[in-house]
């Protein structure tokens, strides 16, 4: 029996949704013919090519918009169609010489969008032809994406299609009804990429990832399409969305497009789902899977395992993922807002679900938040191994909810022991678990950057949100990322219930010091959803607030429409919001008075102007931590280069770092040993920072002298790590 499980469009270009490579992996280590294929890619490719924008441009004639740019672009398709092919082949990476045309003044059509020559000069320079290139290209598909967007149908973006269709439909109508209009040029080449990987693969069982909104009626389309054409082919839903939406599923006409649909965790509900389907619905064991019987739908859960340990699940499998097919971009002058479009990232996760499970506003009454389980280290490193040899990757995404400071301490000093060399980032809260030295050991360990919730930055709202993070401890441990160089994006909240307008913006100038300082590089306002899930709507009277949409609609239950005892429109501050955090991440307005960004009288914020960078300042980081701790050294072995009877001169190099001091000799020669003691301790047994204060060579008298000196100020801020 042969499996395909697809990623339908439309996610990321630049690299795989990871849904389906867990999955295969776990399929094919239980000896299932098991395929993985990435139809958002494959469309995405077939629309940007010189084949596909023909197609599109013969959808454009005679079109004209009121809008001049759009018009502009249109004109401009047969420029589109002519340099297409290389511009994707670039994006690619396969032609890293061709940026030198890319910039050149009139190669690439340049709409409104496209950076002035002093922008293009900060950004740049003289020798950044490579990005500049890339953000170009970026642009340039913007630009069609417009014209595709609205002239051929709304319903089009680069990363979702038809997303508003989905968000929440209480009916399965307008969906149905969508799908059986004719088909746009678009709608049409998912089809033809659907039948292109049938063919290829020839499965008897098509599984289907709907990890968004943007996600499930192109799934649909294809689905639909496999139904008329290839009846025997059964076909499996899940993924984040059914998970969130469809708990309360009881319209039974989406069954028309698939045969089953499975909740939560999805190894075991496919793996029973294809032995019932091979044995001939013998052994009849299903777990969270919903199908139809006789016309009446029927929710099967009666198998005695119910979840693979996350400990024990195999290394995900990219079988079938045509790796160097993905495209880069740097659609945003901003570094940490690329890493979302830019490079290939493995995605993993370090434990399954979150260990926090607090947040009032989260999910965490469903299995990918409340059931938390980390994986094993060592085997967690194997697996990353066996994914830089397959992939031929050695960057990561760990997609944890929130990744856990212990268990990243732990993987950070077994990637260091191992060598593993990779570049890495991931999702966290902003725990006080990350000190100075832990952050310096994860940049160590080729972490580059984080993101994590600040939410509203505001003390009364993140106590209501049980957030357990205060304002001045996300500044301490942001400081302490950028302390070591890692970048920080920040995901932020308004319209929070019972949330005034003056807390709103106390909000907004609390980001904007965060930003001015350097704290956090980049950040992204999320519009405050309530979800069904949450334990705001298990207790929306706690929270001012009364649910006025019904819980138990047909089709998608999870967005809650909801009155707030405040009367407040927060939708107001939406646009203002985003256009100061736009400017403030390009450096641009950060000492500007918050009014300029609002077309309408706002409060005068309340927070001191100095409130950021009194944190910073008071923040010490002790010299002389816990005698418990692992001791990590970071750099070269210290070496000495001068001496005579009573003192010597020792060296040590990080980076660009040079460590130089003169001191007592007996005193340079236990800097020299301790330093690679604890080198050669990775290897068996971690040196503690205990074994370094009691092999001090002089009294408990010199040692606090030395403890406090320049000398060993400097090792600790550059060279010895204490975790």
């Amino acid at each position: 029996m042969k499996v395909v499980l697809v990623i339908p469009p439309f996610t990321q270009i630049n690299t795989t949704y990871p849904s389906v490579t867990q999955l295969s992996g776990y399929l094919l280590s239980r000896g299932y013919d098991v395929k993985s294929v990435d139809l958002s890619l494959n469309v995405f490719l077939k629309i940007f090519s010189s084949e596909g924008l023909l197609l599109i441009q013969k959808h454009l004639v005679n079109m004209n918009t009121k809008d001049e740019y759009i018009n502009r672009s249109i004109s401009l398709f047969d420029r589109y169609i002519e340099i297409i092919d290389p511009v994707i082949r670039f994006l690619q990476g396969h032609n890293p010489s061709f940026a030198n045309i890319i910039v050149k003044d009139g190669y690439i059509p340049q709409g409104k969008v496209f950076p002035n020559e002093e922008i293009d000069a900060r950004c740049f320079g003289e020798l950044g032809i490579y990005d500049r290139a890339k953000h170009y290209c970026a642009l340039m598909l913007g630009d069609i994406n417009n014209v595709i967007n609205s002239a051929i149908t709304p319903y089009f973006n680069l990363s979702r299609y038809a997303e508003s269709l989905s968000q929440s439909p209480p009916v399965f109508d307008e969906i149905l009804h969508q799908l059986g209009r004719d088909k746009n040029i678009v709608e049409e080449i998912i089809i033809s990429e659907t039948e292109k990987f049938i063919k290829k693969h020839k499965p008897d069982v098509i599984g289907f990832t709907i990890p968004f909104p943007g996600n499930l009626f192109s799934a649909l389309l294809s689905s639909q399409y496999i139904k008329q054409k290839y009846p025997l082919i059964k076909i499996i839903i899940g993924g984040g969305y059914v998970n969130t939406e469809l708990r309360k599923l009881s319209d039974i006409r989406i069954f028309n497009y698939v045969d089953y649909i499975t909740f939560d965790d999805g190894e075991l509900p496919i793996q029973n789902i294809l032995n019932n389907i091979i044995l001939n619905f013998q052994n009849n064991e299903w777990v969270r899977t919903l199908t139809v019987e006789d016309n009446t739908l029927v929710y099967y859960n009666n198998a005695d395992e119910k979840n693979i340990p996350y400990k024990e699940l195999a290394a995900p499998s990219y079988k079938g993922i045509e790796i160097n097919k993905y495209v880069s971009m740097l659609e945003m002058l901003n570094p940490m807002f690329r890493l979302w479009s830019d490079g290939f990232w493995n995605k993993l996760a370090i434990a399954h679900g979150c260990y926090w499970q607090r947040c009032t506003f989260c999910d965490t009454t469903l299995d990918y938040i409340k059931n938390y389980a980390p994986a094993e280290t060592q085997k967690l490193v194997k697996i990353i191994n066996t994914i830089k040899t397959e992939t031929g990757k050695n960057t990561f995404h760990f997609t944890d909810e929130a990744a856990p400071p212990s268990k990243l301490r732990d993987l950070a000093i077994e990637l260091i022991k191992n060598k593993t060399n990779i570049c890495w980032w991931g999702n966290i809260r902003f725990d006080k678990a990350f000190t100075n030295d832990l952050c310096r050991l994860l940049s160590y360990a080729g972490c580059i950057a984080v993101s994590g919730g600040i939410e509203i930055a505001d003390e009364r709202l993140l106590n209501l949100i049980q957030k357990g993070v205060t304002v001045e401890q996300a500044a301490i441990v942001t400081n302490n990322f950028r302390n070591a160089n890692i970048l920080v994006h920040s995901y932020l909240m308004y319209g929070y219930p019972t949330q005034t307008e003056l807390e709103t913006i106390n909000s907004l100038d609390m980001v904007r010091q965060f930003i001015k300082h350097g704290l956090i590089q980049s950040a992204f306002w999320h519009r405050f959803a309530l979800t069904i899930h949450s334990p705001i709507a298990k207790n929306p009277g706690k929270y001012g607030i009364k649910i006025i949409s019904s819980q138990n609609n047909p089709f998608a239950n999870n967005d809650l429409l909801f009155s707030d005892n405040t009367q407040i429109n927060h939708d107001k501050y939406s646009e203002g919001l985003k256009y100061a955090l736009y400017n403030y991440m390009h450096g641009i307005g950060l000492e500007w008075n918050l009014n300029k960004w609002f077309s309408f009288p706002i409060p005068k914020p309340t927070i001191d102007k100095n409130y950021v960078s009194n944190i910073i300042k008071s923040n010490t980081i002790s010299l002389r931590p816990d005698q418990r701790k692992t001791t990590i050294w970071e750099g070269s072995i210290p070496e000495i280069i001068k001496q005579d009877k009573n003192k010597k001169v020792i060296k040590a190099i990080k980076g660009n770092i040079e460590g130089l001091w003169e001191i007592d000799a007996k005193i340079a020669n236990w800097i020299k040993n301790m330093a690679i003691a604890t080198i050669e301790g990775m290897k068996k047994n971690n040196i503690t920072f205990q074994a370094w204060e009691e092999s001090f060579p002089y009294d408990e008298e010199r040692k606090v002298k030395f403890f406090n000196s320049k000398c060993w100020n400097d090792i600790r801020q550059y060279f010895l790590i204490i975790v």
